[in-house]
């Protein structure tokens, strides 16, 4: 039987914020670091070269139970600047990764029905909590430029908990973060192989946000894990959490 709902459990990029905007808001640091390269590309060439390198670096570390994304950035800095025969020094994978931080924490936005969504589900009395694949740095960056922060009881980085989803251990930690079981809560997603399979395996009712246009980027195609719900916005979050109480 399942037991009363008691938190729910965001994922942060693709989930509270759209990774459509991503590429728009990389889109100075990418042109500058051609330049700093000296590769006479223009921007569709250097997008099209970072995407690749960071699909080639994934496949590398998305298996990993945990990982530095410090680490995953820089390896991805270097698969770009190799794709162009450039090497990347020390101080261009210092400045990329501060330009890329900067833009992140700086100019993305949150989906337009997050704050209401989030505000909905607080008049509920419920916990909410982010858990997040990033670096602390990144993670308090964002949460203060998104203003997210007072929406949110607890939230939790792979660099805290030394664990990666789909590892168990950064669900557990924000389970106990939370003080409540696997089968009280919900986590919500935008990745079948992070979210859904990573929340799933401990208990947690999964919900999969699907934009429309594709899955997430981390995924593979031909991944198969079926969550237990699919949305295609936030706020439909609020009637399923209802249902639940």
């Amino acid at each position: 039987m399942t037991r009363q709902l008691r938190a729910i459990f965001f994922d942060l990029g693709g989930t509270l914020f759209s990774n459509r905007d991503i590429p728009g808001v990389n889109a100075p640091a990418l042109v500058e670091a051609g330049r700093r390269l000296g590769v006479d590309k223009g921007f569709g060439e250097i997008g099209v070269a970072y995407l690749r390198a960071s699909r080639e670096v994934n496949e590398l570390y998305m298996r990993r139970s945990y990982y530095l994304h410090r680490d995953h950035f820089y390896d991805t800095y270097r698969a770009f600047a190799k794709s162009f025969d450039r090497v990347a020094s020390d101080e261009f994978l210092e400045w990329f990764y501060e330009a890329q931080r900067r833009a992140m924490t700086e100019g993305l936005r949150l989906r337009d029905d997050c704050v209401e969504t989030l505000r909905a589900l607080r008049d509920k009395s419920l916990i909410l909590s982010i858990v997040s694949n990033i670096d602390d740095d990144f993670l308090d960056g964002m949460l203060r430029s998104l203003e997210l922060k007072p929406l949110f009881d607890h939230w939790i980085s792979s660099q805290a908990a030394q664990s990666c989803k789909p590892d168990a251990g950064i669900f557990e930690s924000a389970l106990e973060q939370a003080g409540c079981g696997a089968d009280e809560a919900i986590f919500v997603g935008d990745s079948r192989i992070h979210d859904v399979q990573g929340a799933g395996a401990l208990g947690m009712t999964t919900v999969l946000l699907a934009e429309k246009g594709g899955g997430s980027h981390l995924d593979d195609e031909d991944f198969e894990v079926e969550p237990d719900h699919v949305i295609s916005r936030l706020s439909e979050l609020v009637a399923l959490v209802e249902a639940r109480l």
